[in-house]
């Protein structure tokens, strides 16, 4: 079964909506130019109202050491993701479970990276634009997705629920990654939204 997270989330609404819906990880996004930024105080707050069993991941964007150890040490949080330039050194050495993500441009050599990255619990797979990274709301060809990588593949990058079966059933990743998909607004959810999406990738199975 797919597994599902729903990232950029800011409040302990939106996460129990996500968590109630069945989300099985949810993303606090540590990157103060994303709208869907949150204060260690906010991301104590949602974390606090988790039920048992969802994962707390908290995403980085070339953040400094001290910055992330700070997050660490004050939030509990299960998973890191790492969204920069950063080295399989530096995301190995946080004494946390870690996800890259990687931006599908042209030329990306997926089979290197994933040995360059091999100690990472998974491999994001997201929407290159030049300048942003992530959250664009693109989508890219899901065909350029193999099979055969050797870590899980979490498909993100313009997933909407329209869309989603149908990026499970050509990537076919181990996991789902939605953010503006499921918006009211930047940084607050949308309750039919999660639900059509849920909906629609449990379908796809």
């Amino acid at each position: 079964m797919t597994r599902i997270k729903i990232c950029g989330i800011t409040t302990c609404e939106d996460a129990k909506m996500a968590c109630d819906s069945g989300a099985d990880a949810i993303g606090l996004v540590f990157y103060p130019p994303s709208p869907r930024y949150v204060t260690i105080e906010q991301a104590i707050e949602v974390v606090n109202c988790l039920p048992p069993f969802t994962t707390s991941v908290a995403l980085f964007v070339n953040a400094e050491r001290e910055e992330i150890e700070h997050v660490l040490d004050k939030v509990a949080i299960d998973i890191i993701q790492f969204h920069g330039n950063e080295s399989a050194e530096f995301c190995a050495s946080f004494k946390r479970p870690y996800i890259k993500a990687l931006r599908m441009k042209d030329g990306l050599d997926l089979y290197s990276l994933q040995n360059e990255y091999a100690s990472a619990r998974g491999l994001l797979l997201d929407t290159y634009k030049k300048g942003v990274p992530g959250g664009t709301g693109e989508t890219f060809n899901w065909q350029k997705v193999p099979h055969d990588l050797t870590i899980p593949v979490i498909l993100a990058g313009g997933l909407v629920p329209d869309n989603v079966a149908q990026a499970i059933a050509v990537a076919r990743p181990y996991a789902v990654d939605v953010s503006g998909g499921v918006e009211a607004s930047r940084g607050r959810k949308d309750r039919q939204k999660i639900i059509e999406f849920m909906a629609n990738v449990r379908r796809q199975g």
